[in-house]
């Protein structure tokens, strides 16, 4: 397993990206088979839509779960990633529909139902699933073989066969209720697909005139279109000032209708006038009160949020908005409109279309969910399903405890058509998984299925249910779900009750819920802002294992994150800095027989370095599988940063180099060492970045070329005597090398402080704190003096003599105090009188910056940004002349 070709200087990502993962799929790497020797791992991928590209979401989303599932096929689960799309109705329709207006073809009603489906799925095939495609450059290792979309075959007739077993149990029924309208869709929404949002708006005044001509009621609204709905006017019932008119009737606005006066709950005494407009058809409360009262439903919209015929010639065909400005232009002219307030106030918007929605009443299908969430509820609750982070329950036990009955219908044509049929000479329903065959005229339900009705199925339908496939029975119930908040109620919870309701079985063992991805200004990513990369560029600059390392590093769990291309610098840094590490041990020729575990290495005889470059190894694997077990994701990757930037690179390879340079055992010994700890970090970094780590493990020469890294083991700890635990208290060994590093910071520092080039060699004087640690560094002076560049060190418990070495500057350190002697360096006169001329500056600039913060004029005039820029400015030089002050106290 020897390395054939020097590596390149460079790590180009691209190259390396492009060149890996068609070898993984190709073999086979990411398929995974019923396997009864080996524990399942199974997660589903949370269904895009077919409509859908890469998004930084996904790019979040799906790093979460390759990082769960490389990890733990590394730890010998058999595993598989289910992937797949979703046939997004109302998305894909509208997607569509646009695509034809472009190119100037007939639209969805000219083509009809059938040819329209037949365009979809025509759009489908060829532009359909792009994200699938992207989520490779990404490095998903999704089991491909099995990927799935939610109008495939199999998932139709599961889809079919549940519909049609809740509606024989009494749980799906067909009613008269008040839904939620999308008017650009044309089609009911559930209440999860509504986005409330603060907007600005006015309340209007409205006077309704006494029947008897005696007065009027005032009546506020925030929608005075429709009033052509209206159907009473309600007063609380405990009203003193309304009590004598319950009964009476009001001549209502624009209208030749009379409309009475009723007494309801519902009407506030404390709000506005206390009388309240009840418009049945258009409001859920005032529907209510219109059940109560036997009061007339009148739907006075169109599909298209126009007023309707209801409404008269006038405003008919009007939309909706307009109306409103003719209906309170005719209101002001009848001298029946009175204040006008602005206001600012939460108005539901549809999801997709992006516009208010329309509350009004209509037919539709619904499943009562009431006793599908008892067992979901009691899964969460007894902590058979848990949520990472926790906190998640509270918004789950809420929504589930106060469950609302689910609009399953949809009025449009791509999707799941409902399997129901109506006999319009009996007036017979059927609801069947065919057609029935008894004779009469039976024509099917034009409504499709809520899109969510599908992918509610979707971790066991994905795995072929209603079969009994060998997969559904290794592989199900999945281990984790990886998803956005925003679809707890979409998706999570009518996920765990048909799981429990057709498996019963819970679906997923975990869930873990990812962060909102915001700019660095805190805004939520969006295309209108212009604030939301596109991550197939920035792949393209970074690479896919700088973006994903990146955006773990910087998600802690439960907290939103703030992203900017920039940050994946610290990726692509930490990519090249690997690079360059195990290009050094390539460079230093063969790999070491028996490096994966050092069986055939005497580890009493390592090197104080070594052991303790072992110890953080270990420390780290722990950390990692700790962390990972409880979804600190986050964690995990800040833990392998540090210990591969700062144990290993800085220092670690450092130090290896005068073994190095010994040559004989010392040598051979250093090279296994170095081999085994790079091919564990390889492996430790493996499910966080896999095409880097691919390539290096076999550029380095610790792979074949028929072997990949993602079926080697997950790094296991080294357990062995002689090296040291730092999960305990510190042991001195470890102490000691920690403290050597530190006084090799402090000397370097020095040298810097006065300009001496790293390259001149030169004397340093080490006080140690007492004579183990004396024994100790001298044990190490051929390191150190390696590392410091010293032409000589000495090493002593006594007092620096300055009469014998002159002046020199020092630093405390935990070992001792290291002085750099500056005769033969530095002019110290000279330095000293530049010093000193640095000084007197100094103290000037600092009496004028203050005098100038002490100015009530300038600090009440300048702009915060200046002032914030002088007191800056005010620190940087005080920092300065503590730091000369310094320099001078040393030399002198």
């Amino acid at each position: 397993m020897n390395a054939t070709n020097q590596m390149p200087k460079a790590y180009e990502s691209a190259d390396v990206e492009a060149k890996w993962y068609p070898v993984w799929e190709e073999r086979g790497y990411f398929h995974g088979t019923p396997n009864p020797d080996k524990k399942p791992y199974s997660i589903v991928i949370p269904p895009p839509n077919v409509t859908g590209i890469l998004t930084l979401g996904h790019v979040l989303n799906n790093t979460l779960q390759d990082i769960l599932v490389r990890y733990h096929r590394m730890r010998g689960y058999e595993v598989s990633w289910f992937p797949g799309t979703d046939h997004a109705g109302i998305a894909t329709e509208s997607k569509v529909e646009k695509s034809l207006r472009q190119a100037g073809k007939p639209g969805r009603d000219e083509l009809g139902r059938e040819k329209f489906i037949e365009t979809v799925w025509q759009w489908r095939e060829q532009y359909g699933g792009t994200i699938i495609k992207q989520l490779r450059k990404l490095g998903c290792s999704c089991d491909w073989e099995r990927e799935r979309f939610t109008m495939d075959e199999g998932l139709s007739l599961a889809v079919r066969k549940v519909f049609v077993e809740l509606y024989h149990k009494g749980y799906i029924y067909r009613g008269r209720r008040m839904i939620n309208w999308c008017p650009v869709a044309r089609t009911a929404l559930s209440d999860e697909e509504v986005i409330y949002k603060e907007v600005d708006g006015q309340f209007y005044h409205i006077l309704y005139p006494l029947a008897d001509g005696s007065g009027a009621l005032e009546v506020a609204t925030t929608r005075p279109e429709t009033l052509f709905g209206d159907t009473a006017v309600a007063v609380h019932p405990d009203d003193e000032r309304y009590r004598p008119l319950v009964g009476k009737m009001v001549k209502l606005p624009l209208t030749d209708r009379l409309i009475p006066i009723i007494a309801d709950e519902h009407a506030d005494p404390a709000k506005g006038t206390g009388c309240v407009k009840i418009t049945p058809a258009h409001d859920p409360n005032d529907f209510a009160v219109g059940l109560r009262h036997h009061l007339e439903c009148i739907n006075i919209m169109n599909p298209d949020a126009t007023l309707n015929e209801r409404c008269g010639a006038e405003f008919a065909g009007l939309d909706r908005f307009a109306a409103r400005k003719k209906a309170v232009a005719m209101l002001q002219e009848q001298q029946l409109m009175g204040e006008i307030e602005n206001i600012r106030h939460a108005v539901g918007y549809s999801e997709r279309g992006d516009v208010p929605i329309e509350t009004l009443v209509s037919y539709q299908w619904f499943c009562n969910m009431k006793e599908l969430a008892k067992p979901a509820l009691e899964a969460v609750r007894s902590g058979r399903i848990k949520f990472y982070p926790e906190r998640w329950t509270k918004t789950y036990f809420h929504w589930m405890e106060n469950i609302q009955d689910w609009c399953i219908s949809r009025q449009i044509w791509w999707g799941h058509r409902i399997p129901a049929w109506y006999n319009d000479r009996t007036n017979e329903v059927y609801v069947g998984m065919e057609a029935p065959t008894a004779p009469g005229p039976w024509r099917q339900e034009e409504d499709v299925l809520d899109t969510w009705f599908s992918s509610w199925l979707w971790p066991f339908s994905v795995m072929g249910w209603p079969a009994k496939t060998p997969e559904l029975e290794y592989f199900y119930p999945t281990t984790t779900l990886v998803t956005g908040p925003d679809i707890i109620f979409f998706w999570v919870a009518r996920m765990i009750m048909a799981g429990c309701e057709f498996m019963q079985e819970i679906p997923f063992e975990n869930v873990y819920f990812t962060s909102i991805i915001r700019d660095d200004l805190g805004r939520k990513l969006s295309k209108s802002l212009g604030n939301s990369p596109d991550p197939l560029d920035v792949i393209a600059e970074y690479g896919a294992d700088a973006l994903r390392f990146s955006i773990i590093y910087i998600a802690p769990v439960g907290m939103d994150i703030r992203y900017s291309n920039e940050k994946c610098e610290l990726g692509r840094n930490f990519a090249n800095k690997l690079w360059n590490a195990c290009r050094f041990r390539q460079l230093q020729g063969e790999i070491s027989p028996g490096f994966r575990d050092l069986a055939t290495t005497d580890l009493s005889r390592l090197t104080p370095d070594e052991k303790w470059m072992i110890a953080w190894i270990n420390d780290t694997i722990k950390q990692v599988n700790e962390a990972l077990a409880d979804f600190r994701f986050h964690y995990a990757v800040h833990v392998i940063y540090e210990v591969v930037w700062s144990n290993f690179c800085d220092w670690f390879i450092e130090s290896s180099k005068v073994r190095l340079r010994q040559g004989g055992e010392a040598r051979e010994q250093a090279l296994k060492v170095l081999d085994f700890i790079i091919f564990k970090i390889l492996r430790l970094l493996h499910p966080f970045m896999p095409f880097i780590t691919e390539e290096l493990a076999h550029q380095v020469g610790y792979l074949s070329e028929d072997q990949t890294i993602m079926n080697e083991p997950f790094p296991d700890l080294v357990q062995n005597k002689n090296i040291p635990s730092i999960m305990e208290e510190a042991p001195d060994l470890l102490d000691l090398v920690e403290g050597k590093f530190q006084l090799i910071r402090a000397g370097r520092a020095l040298r810097s402080s006065y300009n001496i080039p790293d390259g001149k060699k030169v004397h340093y004087f080490i006080k140690a704190i007492g004579p183990v640690v004396a024994r100790f560094l001298r044990d190490e002076l051929e390191g150190l003096m390696f590392l410091l560049n010293a032409e000589s060190i000495e090493i002593s418990e006594a007092d620096f003599d300055v009469a014998r070495h002159g002046a020199a500057p020092s630093q405390l350190a935990n070992l001792g105090t290291i002085y750099l002697p500056l005769a033969g360096l530095i002019d110290v006169a000279e330095e000293l009188r530049k010093l000193d001329k640095q000084k007197s500056d100094l103290e000037k600039w600092i009496q004028g910056s203050r005098a100038k913060l002490s100015n009530q004029k300038f600090l009440d005039k300048a702009p915060v940004q200046v002032v914030t820029e002088a007191k800056t400015h005010l620190a940087e030089l005080e920092h300065k002349l503590e730091r000369t002050n310094e320099l001078i106290a040393a030399l002198r």
